[in-house]
């Protein structure tokens, strides 16, 4: 037998992907300094490994995850919440090293995993098939004997027959039918959606690696789930599935354009060169908003003088505004910042 995924394209599905196809032209025909590309890139893995653990319950917010990724301390974190964090960087940079891979392989899946679950399993071996009945929630997936062989079919599809498909449909299904075959103990959430990222990489999607579609699935976890669900409600009909993943992505793509909007108004201003404290700045401010000098000098590390001397520049280069007046006004970004992130719901692995 084989995976015959099933499902029909929608007009608005169609349009979904239309509207896709043509943001990511824009994105790829942007003016971007090659140099920005690394910090694009480093952005974007930052919000995928926050997104990706927050959906299974890490309380880790995306700067503390930051914070792990740059080896900075994290005070008062549990050691598991900051090791799947860990774990989850080491996925994403071995999705991106095989990104070019023309075939994937169970060995390829098992070594995944390993990076994904090792060391923050509840039950189970990372980097092997469960050999246990699993539930997750209303879904109880196929039992330990046929998991080999419906990942050998859907490895199959993945390598011969998903390429005949738009990324964005092929991807999408990667992820519903890994996760509906459940073929890991634990650990099968984040290993799904590296997995569909991988996708879109091996077929050229997101050339750049610079925007992140799990941020959409994490603001909202109650529809990621009742999404999942509705396929097999469907009969496993993935044509809802499809269209709830289109949007997702449009919404990552529109997010990725207005980042690299604000990185090339910075690319574009020869007479500015970053200092790494202004740099630190511009994060602040892209992801908490408006901020006092005060405010700003407690979050830099600097004296008031310092923050001024910092924001002079970025003033002048129409990357900062102030809002009010000097004395009591705050200062933010010029372009819009993306949306911000929901608050953390209670755990579902």
């Amino acid at each position: 037998m084989s995976y015959e995924p099933q499902f029909s394209i929608t007009p608005r599905l169609l349009a979904r992907v239309e509207n896709i196809a043509a943001l990511r032209d824009r994105i790829l025909s942007a003016a971007v300094d090659a140099a920005w590309i690394p910090a694009l890139q480093l952005d974007a893995r930052a919000r995928n490994a926050h997104s990706s653990t927050a959906i299974e319950g890490n309380p880790l917010t995306l700067e503390q995850v930051r914070a792990v990724e740059e080896g900075r301390p994290v005070p008062a974190v549990p050691e598991r919440a900051r090791r799947e964090v860990v774990n989850y960087f080491a996925g994403l940079r071995y999705v991106e090293k095989n990104a070019r891979k023309k075939n994937i392989g169970h060995d390829d899946l098992f070594e995944l995993h390993r990076m994904v679950a090792g060391a923050v399993m509840d039950q189970g071996e990372a980097g092997r098939y469960r050999a246990i009945r699993v539930r997750v929630g209303p879904h109880v997936p196929p039992p330990p004997e046929e998991v080999s062989g419906l990942m050998f079919e859907l490895l199959d599809w993945w390598n011969q027959r998903a390429v005949a498909l738009s990324p964005v449909l092929s991807s999408a299904i990667l992820h519903y039918r890994f996760e509906a075959i459940h073929p890991f103990a634990d650990g099968n959430g984040r290993t799904g959606r590296a997995l569909a990222l991988w996708e879109l990489y091996r077929r050229g999607f997101d050339t750049h690696h610079i925007f992140s579609v799990d941020e959409f699935y994490w603001e909202d976890r109650p529809r990621y789930y009742a999404a999942l669900q509705a396929v097999r409600r469907a009969g496993e009909d993935l044509t809802s599935w499809l269209d709830y993943v289109a949007e997702g992505l449009e919404v990552a793509l529109e997010r990725a354009w207005q980042r690299i909007q604000q990185f090339s108004a910075q690319a574009q201003a020869p007479k500015l060169i970053l200092r790494p404290r202004q740099e630190q700045l511009l994060q602040f401010l892209r992801e908490h908003g408006p901020m006092t000098p005060a405010a700003i000098w407690a979050a830099v590390g600097v004296s008031r003088q310092g923050a001024m001397d910092l924001l002079k520049p970025l003033l002048a280069a129409g990357l900062v505004v102030r809002e009010g007046t000097r004395k009591s006004g705050r200062y933010r970004l010029a372009a819009a910042r993306p949306t911000p992130a929901r608050p953390r719901e209670s755990d579902h692995r």
